[in-house]
């Protein structure tokens, strides 16, 4: 600090927690009893002030008169007439700040239960104050408040004292949250030789003087010089877009109401951060997180109006319920030069935990939210907040000015000063908010990849995916996410985003999810996507011939088909008539059709990325009865209700034949067969194609024995000519 300005010059800066001591009074102590001038009424009862331990009226030490009034010189009594009751900063809401001097009147054996019970204008925040910030109070300063509410007075409470430093323009204990009182008593408890000036500083935080509404400083989504000290990234900024830095969630200076107007001079700024100090306000834990923007203003009054600083000491403040609040003025984004650690103020940042904790620890979301500004002020400079840093000191009561200092980058007050500060069971908790602040983020996985099918360890897209990946680290403490292909970041997301929309060219390709934590620490994840836009093809059929088998009704088919593609088929499926998986291995697949009808068959080939090809077929099946062939030789009518149409041609000699000449792409012959039966010799298109064997070792009627399947669609001709006993009973074919 520069006189009391509140900065720091590290030579005279200001230390809000320097050598915090606590004493309690006890009843063997002498008591220093110290009389606030009158405020209010004293209780109708009182003929004059006395001491509770002795029953002696109280008198002045030095000259044994009994004490009197100083304004009218009047023995104390009944009501007040305020003589000794300052205030300052009267506005709407009420006093911003009221003064009570102190008074000695002496010592007695016992307790200093004899101070009056003063009557006050609201307040909810005090501490006490005294001329000469090099002379400390020697003794324990206790305080008691009146509930404005009920009217009930609680119980003493000790004030916490670091010693005042050089620039301070007065001496002071830390101030102490009351919550909304009306009443106060004060006493020194075993004190020696006290300062002068000693006095009560009542803090209302909700009394304003009149000023125009100050404009928001910092915390918000995008603060002035947010960017200014980013880290470099292997994601060049030319190439793809980063997204800002995210600011940590908190309160701003205009959200909790800070007095700008008694804010002095301007901000000032020092180099990057390279430690992070916490604190804690030893105000007391039995605040409502609703009153901590209260407890704020006012610690920002107290700071200013009665220790004369410039704003607010502390660059972050955070509650017992993990609310972050802006701090100093500047920018949050920003290395404000704040007023918290003597001698380390420079290329330092702080945040106080508002309450008090020797004995409690804080909660899980509060040692989130202190590591969550901790990375963000630290990584922003590329410093890990798990490490250590070697600084000089400014000059302090723990570092001498010059002296080399080994600080972890996030260190309690007391790491570098002689105080108690943070107490003593959240010190003990920084290792596990070092350990949130530096760690790389956790748990990073992909949840699903819309566009992409899995196949074995290998993911299949036509081109478009969207990754949707998720972590356990909060969002909060994720500066952002960088999506690679090959190793070449192609996208960057907000930390608060799941996912992104890529395009991915033909080929296999590794995609790469890169998180990057506020410490600048990275998890990766990847996958192996084979991007295939190019459909599969039908290298045969689908085609659809008559096969070997009853006609019961209908006539026996075959369909065939061969499909393929560069990266393999996920499925093979019949569409119609019927729906039907005909998998990836079989190329064909029997059935039946009715007689003169015509029926289409599509089937449809998919490859692993999805891509689909069909391929449909029409066919009609035409029955032609053995006695529209042309026939030479002997043959013989059969009559039987077994026969196609109650009848059939039989033939036993040599040089019988039966021809048949017709348009189509397929055909077969219907014979009945029996333990008699002969062969016979077929002939296509002239050709000679073999010898059929009718024999069966039962009776069967209407068989397809044989068949022949064309390319395409044309003109032919079958001749059957017995070699045996046989019996004809028509011909198929598909049109």
């Amino acid at each position: 600090m520069q006189g009391g300005s509140g900065r720091s010059s590290e030579t005279t800066g200001v230390d809000v927690h320097r050598n915090r001591t606590k004493r309690r009074a006890t009843a063997a102590l002498a008591t220093a009893a110290l009389l606030l001038l009158p405020g209010g009424t004293l209780p109708a009862a009182a003929a004059g002030l006395r001491d509770t331990a002795t029953g002696a009226g109280l008198r002045n030490t030095a000259t044994g008169a009994a004490l009197r009034n100083t304004a009218t010189g009047a023995g104390l009594r009944g009501t007040a007439t305020g003589a000794g009751l300052r205030s300052t900063a009267t506005g709407a809401g009420g006093v911003a700040l009221q003064t009570l001097p102190f008074v000695t009147l002496g010592r007695s054996a016992g307790e200093a239960t004899a101070l009056p019970e003063h009557r006050t204008k609201p307040f909810s925040l005090l501490g006490v104050t005294w001329a000469d910030p090099a002379k400390p109070v020697t003794g324990v300063v206790q305080v008691r408040t009146r509930a404005s509410a009920t009217g009930r007075w609680g119980t003493w409470q000790t004030l916490e004292s670091d010693g005042s430093q050089p620039g301070d323009a007065r001496g002071s204990t830390d101030p102490l949250w009351a919550g909304e009182s009306n009443g106060v008593q004060a006493r020194v408890v075993g004190g020696r030789a006290l300062p002068a000036g000693l006095r009560v500083d009542l803090i209302n935080p909700d009394a304003r003087a009149a000023a125009s509404p100050a404009p928001e400083l910092g915390g918000s989504s995008k603060p002035a010089g947010s960017d200014k000290f980013a880290r470099s990234s292997t994601v060049r900024a030319e190439t793809v877009p980063l997204p800002t830095r995210p600011v940590p969630r908190m309160v701003t200076r205009s959200g909790w109401g800070a007095n700008e107007s008694i804010v002095k001079g301007s901000p000032e700024y020092t180099g990057p951060v390279q430690v992070f100090f916490v604190h804690h306000t030893a105000t007391g834990n039995s605040y409502r997180c609703s009153q901590s923007a209260t407890i704020v203003r006012g610690i920002q009054a107290y700071q200013v109006r009665s220790k004369g600083w410039d704003d607010i000491g502390y660059n972050f403040l955070v509650d017992k319920c993990g609310n972050v609040f802006e701090g100093r003025a500047g920018g949050v984004g920003r290395p404000v030069l704040g007023a918290h650690t003597l001698g380390f103020n420079t290329d330092a940042s702080a945040i106080a935990v508002i309450g008090t904790y020797d004995q409690v620890g804080v909660s899980s979301a509060v040692r989130t939210a202190i590591a969550t500004v901790a990375a963000y002020k630290l990584g922003a400079y590329g410093n890990d907040p798990a490490g250590k840093v070697v600084l000089t000191s400014g000059g302090g009561n723990l570092y001498p000015a010059g002296a080399r200092a080994g600080l972890w980058r996030i260190s309690g007050h007391r790491d570098a000063g002689r105080t108690d500060c943070p107490g003593d069971t959240l010190y003990s908790q920084l290792p596990s908010i070092r350990k949130i602040a530096g760690a790389a983020p956790v748990g990073l996985r992909f949840q699903h990849m819309t566009g992409a099918v899995k196949r074995g360890r290998l993911l299949y897209t036509r081109g478009a995916i969207k990754p949707l990946w998720n972590l356990v680290t909060p969002s909060a403490l994720i500066n952002r996410f960088e999506i690679l292909v090959d190793g070449t970041p192609v996208l960057a997301e907000p930390g608060g985003h799941r996912t992104a929309l890529l395009h991915l060219a033909p080929g296999g390709h590794t995609v790469t999810i890169r998180a990057e934590h506020l410490s600048g620490r990275v998890s990766t994840v990847t996958a192996e996507v084979v991007s295939d836009a190019t459909a599969p093809v039908f290298t045969a059929g689908p085609d659809v011939t008559l096969r070997t088998g009853a006609l019961n009704g209908t006539v026996p088919i075959r369909l065939d088909w061969a499909a393929s593609d560069v990266n393999g088929l996920s499925s093979v499926r019949l569409l119609r008539p019927s729906a039907v998986d005909l998998g990836t291995v079989a190329h064909s697949r029997n059935g039946t059709l009715r007689p003169g009808v015509p029926a289409t068959f599509t089937v449809a080939a998919t490859d692993r990325s999805g891509n689909v090809t069909s391929g449909s077929v029409t066919r009609t099946p035409v029955v032609v009865s053995e006695a529209e062939a042309q026939r030479t030789g002997t043959w013989r009518t059969l009559s039987n209700p077994e026969y196609l149409g109650g009848a059939a041609l039989g033939s036993t000699a040599a040089g019988a034949s039966a021809t048949w000449t017709f348009t189509g792409r397929s055909a077969a012959l219907i014979f009945g067969r029996g333990a008699g039966s002969g062969s016979v010799r077929i002939f296509v298109d002239g050709i000679d194609a073999g010898l059929v064997d009718l024999r069966s070792t039962s009776t069967v009627y209407r068989q397809a024995a044989w068949s022949r399947s064309w390319g395409d669609n044309g003109s032919h001709t079958v001749r059957v000519e017995p070699q045996g006993p046989a019996v004809l009973d028509g011909l198929v074919y598909l049109q």
